[in-house]
C-alpha cells in the first residue's frame, strides 16, 4: 500500500516476494485508487493477470487489465501505447496505474530497454497526476536488476515499508545503458542515400523473406525500414547503412548513421494529433519486438528485432 499522493507524479517500486506479498503490495493499492474514484488500470505479465483478477473478485470488473507480455513486449511502446495511452483517456482525473515491465523472462538483449523505459517515465510523467506502481520480482530477478530499480524509482516498498531511494538517479541508468552496438560483420551492409531510399527498403525485405519473415510482420518491417532510412538521410547527415540478419527466432534490421539523437524520449513520446511529421521512431517502436537504440556525437544506431 502506499502513501497519498502528496505529489503530482508518484513512481515507486514494489518489491515482492511470492504470491501473498504480491497481492498484498498490489490489490490495496487498485481498491484505494477505486474508492478514490480514480481510473485503474493494471499492466502486468498474463500469468499475473490471473491472480489479481482472482484476488479482486467483482472489482476487476471496474479496472483495465493488460498484458504486459503483449502490449509491453517491445519495453519502447510501453509509454506511449499503455502507460500514455491510458493516463491520457482521463484528463481530468487523477489515475492509477499499475506497470511491470521486468519480469525473469526478460533476455538480456532486453533488459538494457527496460532499465531505461523504467528511468524515462519519470521525465515523460513529470507534472502529471498520475501514480505509477512498478512490481519487481526479488526473488526471480538478478541483483543488478534490483539496484537499478533504486536508481530508476523515487521511492521503494520492500517488506511492507517504504522509503525514499537513497541512489535515485533516472538520468545516470539512461546513460549506462546507451550502450554501444558492435557491427555485425557478417550481415552484408548496404549503403544508402536520398537516391537509394528504395532500394535499401527492396534490400531489407528480400533479405528479410531468406529469414522467414512473411505476411504482415515482413510489411511491418519494410515499413520500419522506410521510416529509419529516411530519417538517415533528413536528420542522420544524408547517408546511413543498413544490415539485417538472423538472431534467436528473430530477424534484426539495423541503421547506422552519423545523427545525434538528443532526446532521451524520442520514439517514446505520444505525438499530438495535429502534428505534421515527427512519428517515425513512435513507429517504429509500435511495430517492432525490440527496439535497442546507442546514440551520441558520431552518430546513431538503430536496431529493431522482429519474432518470426
Amino acid at each position: 500500500m502506499t502513501a497519498p499522493a502528496t505529489e503530482s507524479f508518484v513512481h515507486p517500486a514494489l518489491f515482492y516476494r511470492g504470491e501473498e506479498e504480491y497481492v498484498d503490495g498490489t490489490v490495496p493499492f487498485v481498491r484505494e485508487g477505486l474508492e478514490a474514484g480514480e481510473p485503474v488500470a493494471v499492466a502486468v505479465p498474463g500469468p499475473k493477470l490471473g491472480v489479481l483478477r482472482k484476488a479482486l473478485g467483482a472489482a476487476a470488473a471496474e479496472v483495465r487489465l493488460i498484458d504486459m507480455t503483449q502490449a509491453g513486449r517491445n519495453p519502447g511502446r510501453i509509454i506511449p501505447r499503455v502507460l500514455r495511452g491510458f493516463a491520457d483517456a482521463h484528463p481530468e482525473k487523477r489515475v492509477r496505474i499499475i506497470g511491470e515491465p521486468i519480469w525473469p523472462d526478460r533476455t538480456g538483449v532486453e533488459y538494457p530497454a527496460c532499465a531505461q523505459h523504467e528511468a524515462l517515465i519519470n521525465s515523460a510523467f513529470e507534472g502529471r497526476d498520475v501514480t505509477i506502481l512498478c512490481p519487481y520480482d526479488a526473488e526471480g530477478l538478478d541483483e543488478q536488476t534490483l539496484t537499478d530499480a533504486y536508481a530508476t524509482h523515487p521511492v521503494v516498498i520492500s517488506g511492507g515499508r517504504q522509503q525514499r531511494s537513497p541512489s535515485y538517479a533516472p538520468e545516470l541508468v539512461v546513460e549506462r545503458y546507451n550502450e554501444p552496438l558492435e557491427i555485425m560483420e557478417a550481415a552484408e551492409g548496404y549503403v544508402f542515400g536520398a537516391d537509394e531510399l528504395p532500394t535499401a527498403r527492396y534490400f531489407v525485405v528480400e533479405r528479410a523473406e531468406r529469414l522467414g519473415l512473411s505476411g504482415l510482420r515482413l510489411e511491418d518491417l519494410a515499413l520500419v525500414a522506410a521510416e529509419l532510412t529516411t530519417n538517415s538521410v533528413v536528420h542522420g547527415g544524408g547517408s546511413g547503412t543498413v544490415r539485417v540478419w538472423g538472431e534467436g527466432g528473430q530477424v534484426v534490421c539495423e541503421v547506422r548513421d552519423r545523427g545525434y539523437l538528443k532526446d532521451p524520449l524520442a520514439g517514446r513520446r505520444p505525438s499530438p494529433p495535429a502534428q505534421l511529421g515527427g512519428r517515425g521512431l513512435l513507429l517504429v517502436n509500435f511495430l517492432t519486438d525490440l527496439v535497442r537504440i546507442h546514440t551520441g556525437p558520431d552518430g546513431t544506431v538503430v536496431r529493431c528485432y522482429v519474432d518470426v
